[in-house]
């Protein structure tokens, strides 16, 4: 698990409630310790990041320690930055009289399924590809499984989808070139044989076409490089964290499943808030009995994967105190 760490992308997920935030920031903080600089991320809408290092934070990174430094990313400003680009190219072209309903139209937009996950994942995706930033580390701290699943596999249904619209443009455009060979005063209708076959694919389009196409390109470009490197082991990998309870076990091992079905990298689960060997008391025997079968779920179901747990700590997890401690529990356990 040690290796987890030396990774340029470390995604931390599972289902919601199983402390995979507080996992997220004690390996940002091991790592910082380890002199790796480290950007932990937050990408679940129903962010707690800030409470755990308590700490006020905003869509652009704040440094909390040396070498780490954390952000929490606003899907509704990812958004509104979206919108307001499309916006500003539609206006290059529309007539002033269209722009009302356009805005409208982008107004709507904001509400529609799948905005702000489409807007998000552009953002994860130029974090994940830009190798400018001044970081050795990235951590997602991943929204609720379900979510992160989708986050994940949208790259291909967004590359598919703009490759249909560019097919859809081409075949709009050979139309367009039929009908006017049909003309009679077309003027020169036919290539001759001077033509460069290498020119610009582009280059026959008008500017409108041309702006548009180059869009879906270079976003088709960028999603593809971001599933590249998420598909890398080398580069990226995943850690699931639960508790020994039914549904997380149920749910972390039909993510495993998925994600393993799609060739992302799953490094292991961690275990967490496993009652302490020394715990007493009555109550604590009877919880304890029942864990004891979630856990022996737990190693049958992910046999093939590392299996650390961490213990239930007796307070919340909050600050950078706590924060390094639970960093050298997670250091003793092989990360």
């Amino acid at each position: 698990m040690k290796a987890l760490l030396q990774k340029r992308l470390l995604w931390v997920g599972g289902k919601g409630g199983v402390g995979k935030t507080t996992v997220a920031a004690s390996l940002a903080v091991l790592a910082a310790r380890r002199e790796r600089r480290v950007l932990v991320v937050s990408t679940d809408p129903a962010h707690s990041l800030g409470d755990v290092f308590d700490r006020e934070l905003s869509d652009t990174p704040r440094r909390l320690l040396p070498n780490l430094d954390a952000m929490e990313i606003d899907p509704d400003i990812e958004v509104e930055a979206h919108l307001a680009r499309v916006t500003e190219q539609m206006r290059r072209y529309a007539a002033p009289e269209m722009m009302k309903e356009l805005e409208r139209q982008m107004r709507l937009t904001r509400q529609s399924p799948g905005t702000q996950e489409a807007a998000l994942l552009e953002r994860l995706a130029r974090l994940m590809t830009d190798d400018q930033l001044p970081y050795d580390l990235i951590i997602f701290d991943t929204a609720p499984t379900g979510h992160t699943l989708r986050l994940l596999t949208l790259p291909e249904a967004m590359a598919a989808w703009t490759d249909g619209l560019l097919a859809h443009n081409r075949k709009s455009e050979e139309l367009g070139k039929v009908l006017k060979h049909l003309t009679p005063k077309r003027g020169r209708d036919v290539a001759t044989p001077f033509d460069d076959p290498q020119e610009d694919a582009f280059n026959d389009l008008d500017e409108r076409t041309r702006d548009v196409a180059q869009t879906l390109l270079d976003r088709r470009r960028l999603f593809h490089q971001a599933r590249r490197r998420i598909e890398d082991p080398e580069q990226s990998n995943f850690l699931f964290v639960m508790t020994p309870e039914r549904l997380p076990i149920l749910e972390t091992a039909r993510a495993v499943e998925a994600l393993e079905a799609v060739k992302i990298p799953v490094a292991g689960t961690l275990v967490n808030r496993v009652i302490p060997a020394d715990a007493d008391g009555d109550f604590l025997r009877a919880r304890r009995e029942q864990e004891a079968v979630y856990l022996a779920s737990i190693d049958e179901a992910f046999s093939h994967l590392p299996r650390p747990h961490l213990p239930w700590l007796p307070t919340d997890v909050q600050g950078i105190e706590i924060l390094d401690d639970l960093a050298d529990r997670l250091e003793s356990l092989g990360f």
